[in-house]
């Protein structure tokens, strides 16, 4: 949303947008629900300008916010607000923290919702949808957001399996992937989602364009 913004101020021609998480600095190794499907990963990709309409076009984003469950994934010693308060910072507060059953509830909520609104303001039924690429949180969010959608598991992109949960390098990776083995061709609609700390969320559309080989 943001080179996007750029580009159409007419702030820039040509953005570089780099996406990198190092979770393995800040995850518990001895916590089990985390430390298993957290990993490090980075992804980038070239915006330029162009027009609206032709494949690999950014489409419609839907975008939101709610800092009021920041604390639902959190590092509680990470930042400045602990290091200012001029106490000790509890056992285990440096390392990264998640609540995952609410969570998960507000992930599928909304990435369900932020999906559909991306694609009607794209003027798409979900069943026009060739491709979903939802940052891949785990697997029984990717299952749940896709079933309230209606997408079938054949219109699935997922990566998790062999990465795991790489933060902002999630759906760079897992489109990269996905185009170098074939399971995204030039010409599918692609319908993005993702979720993460803020709590944050977002959605968007976009036609796969041709992509040379690397």
């Amino acid at each position: 949303a943001t080179a996007s913004g750029l580009i159409a101020a007419g702030l820039a021609e040509r953005v570089l947008l780099v996406a990198a998480d190092a979770f393995t600095t800040i995850v518990n190794p001895e916590d089990r629900t985390t430390a298993v499907i957290f990993a490090d990963g980075a992804g980038a990709v070239v915006l330029r300008a162009g027009d609206a309409g032709e494949p690999g076009a950014v489409g419609p984003l839907v975008l939101g916010s709610d800092g009021e469950l920041s604390h639902l994934i959190e590092v509680p010693a990470g930042g400045s607000r602990q290091r200012s308060a001029g106490t000790a910072p509890e056992p285990g507060d440096e390392y990264f923290r998640m609540l995952g059953r609410d969570t998960y509830r507000h992930a599928v909520e909304r990435m369900t919702v932020t999906s559909q609104e991306a694609a009607e303001r794209a003027g798409w039924r979900l069943a026009d949808v060739d491709r979903f690429a939802a940052h891949q949180a785990n697997a029984r969010i990717l299952d749940s957001v896709a079933e309230r959608l209606g997408l079938p598991a054949e219109r699935q992109l997922t990566n998790i399996e062999q990465v795991g949960n790489t933060g902002a390098a999630s759906l760079p990776l897992l489109l990269s992937q996905s185009a170098a083995d074939g399971r995204l061709t030039a010409g599918h609609r692609v319908l993005l989602t993702a979720f993460g700390g803020g709590l944050s969320w977002g959605a968007t559309t976009l036609v796969w364009p041709e992509v040379q080989s690397v």
